[in-house]
């Protein structure tokens, strides 16, 4: 299996259901029927198959094979909507996913409707009480929301090649207000620790097993490298002076002419960024953000420091409750970061690859698809954004992108070495 146990069961897994499926359907609320459509790029996905898709997971992995009495919605819908489970058969193929006119909108709401009023009939009979269906339900769970961030990014990523730049939603510009208070670098003696998911609470299979690394005395700085900041890198020429850049992010800037983090235009002597608010200012003491891997590095080699590994940004983290920036606070833009905090706001790319713990293992059949078989050119990005939900969200949580990949809410914090002689 691809999770932990759950001890959430009953009317309280059922009421957790209903919440997440609502969620979902609550962030297409601002959506004309013709945004539901729209694929920007072949890594982003059309509003509607996001919800169609989330819903195929629950219908393939928890009803068709644990209530025998569920009849398929649809047959086709399989093919349409199926992401990359190999194991369960053919698909549509990503790139073409925004070719999907039909089935209507109005006909995957159906779905979900039916979906979710047989999940919590289900619940209700105690036809999913065997820990094997709830551990799935609770995976599906955890799925959707992923799927909340990633239709967030996505509608943003569309709405930003709209030349209208039209707003997903209008947000209140949060204050420049008060500079951030200066706190020192946080220190770690380094030595062996250990990482990784523990307990009987839900987690993702990639954060298992719990076990031990090594550290060399390394600091990290208590916050996210801010917009302010990451323009200096600009002005001192940044994205023009190669001896900072990896190769083959080198490459990346000079063949997708990158000068700026995606969504920065520069308005006279300003900069300006697009945001699911439209066009806002581009705040100095904000975290900077939709930045890839290689500009996260070049700009650590610029100031001197490096990125930090997933083990000493997760050794660090689990002193501090999961609080910060998140879907629920409704906002769209990192807001600027007036204390120290690990959760929130913006992604932290780390310089980890992102590969299997040792002894970890994938379960058999479709779900044990989930996430190894993409344990290969992928970092790792931990703590989440101001699209992720709260809930979502734990030390352990290992999200994971390609280096090159731009469209998420990644930042960058920095770390540097501090071992001596």
């Amino acid at each position: 299996m691809t999770s932990a146990p759950s001890d959430e069961s009953g009317p309280g897994l059922a009421d957790r259901f209903s919440r997440v499926r609502r969620a979902t359907v609550d962030l297409t609320e601002p959506l004309s029927a013709e945004d539901f459509v729209v694929q920007s790029m072949p890594d982003a996905s059309p509003a509607k198959w996001h919800l169609a898709h989330t819903t195929w997971f629950f219908e393939t992995f928890v009803l068709t094979p644990h209530v025998p009495s569920y009849e398929v919605f649809d047959e086709a819908w399989g093919f349409l909507f199926n992401s990359y489970y190999e194991s369960v058969g053919p698909r549509q193929p990503r790139p073409q996913r925004g070719m999907l006119t039909r089935p209507r909108i109005d006909e995957v709401r159906e779905y979900r409707e039916v979906v979710d009023e047989a999940v919590l009939s289900a619940l209700a009979s105690g036809a999913l009480d065997d820990r094997k269906a709830l551990e799935v339900l609770e995976l599906g769970l955890n799925h959707e929301e992923q799927h909340q961030e990633l239709l967030l990014t996505d509608i943003q990523h569309a709405f930003s090649l709209n030349p209208l730049r039209p707003a997903y939603r209008r947000g209140v510009a949060s204050p420049e207000g008060a500079v951030r208070t200066a706190t020192p670098w946080i220190e770690h003696a380094g030595g062996v620790v250990g990482i990784g998911h523990t307990g009987r609470e839900f987690s993702f299979d990639n954060e298992r097993p719990h076990h031990h690394v090594y550290l060399e005395p390394f600091a990290m700085s208590p916050y996210r490298v801010t917009c302010g900041e990451y323009a200096e890198f600009i002005a001192d020429g940044g994205y023009r002076r190669p001896e900072f850049w990896l190769s083959d992010g080198w490459a990346a800037v000079r063949e997708g002419n990158w000068q700026a983090p995606l969504y920065w235009e520069r308005h006279g002597e300003n900069w300006m960024r697009f945001s699911l608010c439209g066009m806002v200012p581009v705040k100095p003491s904000s975290p900077v953000c939709h930045v890839s891997y290689y500009e996260a590095d070049a700009f650590a080699r610029w100031a001197g420091a490096r990125l930090p590994t997933e083990a000493e940004w997760e050794v660090l983290a689990r002193a501090e409750p999961v609080r910060g920036e998140f879907a629920e606070e409704g906002s769209l833009v990192p807001s600027v970061e007036r204390s120290p905090g690990f959760f929130g706001r913006a992604w932290t790319w780390t310089k980890s690859p992102y590969v299997e713990y040792p002894g970890f293992r994938a379960g058999p059949g479709a779900l044990g698809e989930y996430n190894g078989k993409f344990m290969v050119n992928q970092l790792v990005l931990r703590g989440g954004s101001c699209f992720s939900p709260r809930r979502h969200l734990r030390t352990t949580y290992r999200n994971f992108f390609p280096p090159w990949a731009r469209w998420q809410v990644s930042g960058i914090r920095l770390a540097r070495d501090t071992r001596t002689g």
